[in-house]
């Protein structure tokens, strides 16, 4: 009696023992057992003998074919078998099919009033001036009224759930959505905080290297030529790389996984290659420090190299890495010492910003400003859950 459609259930490949052929017996059932209880009741009430109210309990029936699609149709080939034969299982079957597919409810009502008058009127037409009003005939149309109305209303009741159902459905499928969306955003935001972080430190080495071959042989054309023709390619790879970074970045995820060595671990490295006069003097205790932390810290010491590099060449540079009340990160660099030859880098002022971000997000402070004497300081503070108090020293001059 049921018009709503089957549910899917998995299949298997072909040859494979699996859910397919209970799938089938499920879809054979949806689709024929209403047939089949219509012919039933047709052929119980009207008898095997021909004659028209078997022919019509097959029509009403074999019409319950159409009920998912045309669900007017079948009740309206029920309707003679309803009044001429008394079967009622096909009308009522359809009208149920009427009352799910159709969203307009007066569609339904018409239908029910159709089915209650079919079966209410008595055969032949004329028996109607026979009828009184009296108990029995109330009792009757209350009958026929009342499964009728209720069939409808049943059939209703299915419609609004699965609205309900598909609602909740294209909710969760919206929400799963905008959960995909986010985590790609995250990861694309975590991407390009990476690629700035590594690559301009990268090209920046490349752009330094290329500035004083070029300012140390004077004499050899070649040479000077190479070296303007890296250097203008590295100011431009900068300047590409930090247009794509202003498209990518947003807040980004202090979370995010870092490149090998982008640690406390790695800063004796990170100063020894970054062609610079450094002094470098960690003091943590050996208690673990969260990688976030030690990520930020990586990243804020190396960006601030960077725009040493950049902006003051020749400057002497210190750094310190030590812990009180947190992980404090400080970078000074003095007065640049000269100006490099050829064109010079340029600054999206993204670094300085993303250093920021980063330690708001893990619950610590920035601070980057010019100093008196002419050189820059770079601060930073991120919360480690503990404070230290044994010390270890190392410097590191280039």
């Amino acid at each position: 009696m049921s018009g709503v459609p089957a549910p899917a259930l998995p299949s298997v490949a072909p040859g494979g023992d699996g859910p397919q052929a209970p799938a089938a017996l499920r879809r054979f059932a949806y689709g024929a057992l209403p047939v089949l209880v219509a012919l039933v009741d047709g052929l119980v009430v009207n008898g095997l003998t021909p004659g028209h109210g078997t022919w019509l309990a097959l029509v009403a029936a074999g019409a319950l074919l159409l009920r998912r699609r045309a669900p007017e149709v079948a009740v309206l080939a029920g309707l003679p078998g309803l009044y001429l034969g008394h079967i009622a299982f096909a009308p009522l079957i359809a009208l149920y099919c009427v009352a799910v597919r159709r969203g307009h409810a007066l569609v339904g009502v018409a239908g029910a009033a159709a089915v209650a008058v079919a079966w209410f009127l008595p055969h032949p037409a004329a028996g109607v001036s026979s009828l009184a009003l009296d108990r029995e005939t109330a009792l009757l149309a209350l009958d026929c009224c009342g499964v009728a109305a209720g069939v409808v209303v049943l059939g209703r009741s299915v419609r609004s759930r699965q609205e309900r159902l598909r609602a909740a459905m294209e909710r969760r499928a919206w929400e799963n959505q905008v959960l995909t969306e986010r985590v790609l955003a995250t990861e694309r935001n975590r991407l390009a905080r990476e690629m700035h972080d590594i690559v301009a430190h990268k090209v920046s080495l490349i752009s330094l290297q290329a500035g004083a071959l070029q300012v140390g042989r004077p004499g050899d054309t070649d040479v000077r030529t190479t070296a303007r023709t890296i250097h203008e390619l590295s100011v431009q790879t900068l300047t590409e790389l930090r247009h794509l970074v202003g498209v990518l970045r947003t807040a980004g995820d202090p979370g995010a996984q870092g490149a090998p060595g982008a640690g406390l671990a790695g800063l004796t490295d990170l100063v020894r290659d970054s062609g610079l006069t450094v002094d470098l003097d960690v003091s943590v205790p050996p208690l673990p420090v969260p990688e976030p932390v030690e990520r930020a810290a990586y990243r804020t010491v190396q960006e601030a190299l960077t725009n040493i590099r950049k902006h003051a060449p020749g400057a002497r540079a210190r750094v310190r890495v030590r812990c009180a009340a947190g992980l404090h990160v400080e970078v000074h660099n003095t007065a640049p010492g000269h100006r490099p030859a050829g064109p010079a880098l340029l600054g999206g002022g993204h670094g300085l910003v993303g250093l920021r971000e980063r330690a708001h997000l893990l619950g610590g402070t920035f601070h980057a400003a010019p100093t008196p004497d002419g050189g820059f300081t770079v601060k930073a503070v991120f919360p480690v859950g503990w404070t230290g108090t044994r010390h270890g020293t190392g410097t590191s001059a280039m």
